[in-house]
């Protein structure tokens, strides 16, 4: 007589649970993998349950994908949803709290790709993505990183509302108010959006055209003089400067300022266009408005 089968002591719903424990044990263990914008793969073992951002942009990212109920932390700045003002706060991107990101215990912090803190949350043995945030490619882009890295679905969808949210701003625009010559300032300096910005090409996208060019780089400090000779037709201004622009020297003589045509924005409707982040069909929205003011205030 023959030895028995081994498998012929395990009963047949014994066998069963077996395989579903397997097969449980190898979903939880499969590891994720994605490249960063600093080319560096990062890989977790699971989708990461305990969050912090350090962009605003990317907060918003987050609670959009809908994966706002994950996060720990954020940046100082961060304040859109409502629901991330409750959340503690952990410095900004040059002076990153470490210690209280540390003891918030995260399983990914997502940041700028040149944030000085990364180095030392990774001594720390802390998961970081890096995202480089300054086109509306790099919005695309990293809405899908981070979908996938979260394990989330949506990012396309999203960001087929977003697009469409922008041409139906260049839509609303009167064809009579295209090509108008813009020039938007970011901060005092004065530091200027040039074309090759979020802010650049979403004002390329509603129609407008921007004086200050690509080559000058992403968010170049200008010679006020610069914009005297450009003489822009709209001036918009994201934040409250301390010396109203008909008093800087020269700048009289510029058509936005001559015409009243100085769209300066409040701080939540600067936030919506400074950012980029899910929110740039507002954005687009808001400048649009600002090409259609016609007298000085604030945008409608």
């Amino acid at each position: 007589m023959g030895e028995p089968r081994a498998s012929s002591s395990l009963s047949p719903w014994l066998r069963a649970w077996l395989v579903l424990l397997l097969l449980a044990l190898a979903g939880t263990v499969q590891a994720i993998q994605v490249v960063d914008d600093r080319g560096v793969a990062v890989n977790l073992t699971r989708a990461p349950q305990r969050i912090i951002t350090m962009l605003p942009s990317l907060a918003e990212a987050v609670c959009e994908l809908g994966a706002c109920d994950r996060m720990v932390g954020v940046d100082d700045y961060a304040d859109w949803p409502l629901s991330v003002q409750r959340l503690p706060r952990v410095g900004g991107v040059e002076d990153a709290n470490i210690e209280r990101i540390v003891a918030l215990k995260p399983d990914l912090v997502l940041l700028s790709a040149t944030s000085r803190a990364i180095g030392r949350l990774e001594s720390l043995g802390i998961p970081v993505f890096g995202v480089e945030l300054k086109t509306l490619a790099d919005v695309q882009r990293s809405l899908h990183q981070v979908a996938r890295v979260l394990e989330v679905h949506g990012a396309a969808a999203l960001w087929s509302r977003i697009d469409a949210g922008i041409a139906q701003a260049a839509r609303d625009l009167p064809a009579s108010l295209r090509g108008t010559t813009v020039y938007f300032e970011v901060g005092s300096g004065p530091y200027a959006a040039s074309a090759s910005s979020h802010i650049g090409e979403l004002l390329s996208r509603i129609g407008a055209t921007n004086i200050v060019p690509a080559t000058l780089g992403s968010v170049p400090k200008l010679n006020p003089e610069f914009v005297v000779r450009a003489d822009p037709q709209v001036i918009m201004l994201s934040y409250s400067s301390a010396q109203p622009v008909d008093r800087r020297p020269g700048w009289r003589r510029i058509r936005a300022v001559r015409d009243g045509r100085v769209c300066a924005l409040t701080p939540a409707q600067a936030d919506v266009v400074v950012r980029p982040g899910p929110r740039l069909a507002e954005a687009a929205q808001i400048m649009a408005r600002c090409l259609q003011q016609p007298a000085n205030g604030r945008a409608p």
